[in-house]
């Protein structure tokens, strides 16, 4: 009714209630927003924990995150990050891209730590290298439209943007749904797979 996209009416009120500079503080006051205002599809804080187990064990240096949204996940994994360490994010929608790229600067995140790259993810992946000097991803984060998960993982494969180990986390696999995703990383014998059983956020 007001004309404000709901993502930027989320981001009005970070403004008015996060401490800049405190990644963890603009996290919980976006949940606050979620659960009693209006839901967002962000990672969410029980999701969340996931993503900052894993970064903590793996300590990946080079993060890939496809799927930006409003900045939440990506807000999560550059917080999480080792030192020296450096995050590429991909957003497909300029207007939700717009109100992500605040969201990390509010957050205390320079261009130099993360990278936002606007455009569709099948456009962006094969020009990752020569473009924007990701080499290999050590950690790959896949929060975007389900139908794209298999399509993108094998962009990755082809253009050898996966370092040897790497961890590939997927979100929403069996809700929504990935199922061909999901069924290519169990057989395709590059994988080993691991569900992460969750709640749906907020």
């Amino acid at each position: 009714l007001t004309g404000v996209p709901r993502e930027q009416r989320a981001f009005q009120y970070l403004l008015a209630h996060a401490i800049p500079g405190d990644p963890r503080h603009v996290l919980q006051t976006f949940d606050q927003w979620c659960y009693h205002c209006e839901h967002l599809s962000c990672v969410g804080p029980v999701k969340g924990r996931i993503v900052e187990r894993l970064l903590e064990e793996r300590a990946p240096l080079r993060v890939l995150e496809l799927g930006t949204y409003c900045g939440y996940g990506t807000v999560l994994l550059a917080q999480g990050l080792p030192p020296g360490a450096r995050l590429y994010t991909v957003e497909g929608d300029p207007r939700h891209a717009a109100v992500a790229e605040k969201v990390i600067r509010l957050a205390g995140f320079d261009e130099q730590t993360v990278e936002l790259i606007v455009g569709p993810s099948e456009e962006v992946i094969p020009r990752l290298k020569e473009k924007h000097g990701l080499t290999k991803a050590d950690f790959v984060f896949m929060d975007h439209w389900k139908r794209c998960y298999l399509r993108d993982l094998q962009l990755l494969e082809s253009h050898q943007l996966l370092a040897e180990g790497a961890t590939i986390l997927a979100d929403n696999v069996l809700f929504p749904g990935a199922p061909h995703f999901l069924q290519y990383a169990k057989t395709c014998g590059k994988y080993r797979c691991r569900v992460h059983r969750a709640s749906l956020e907020y």
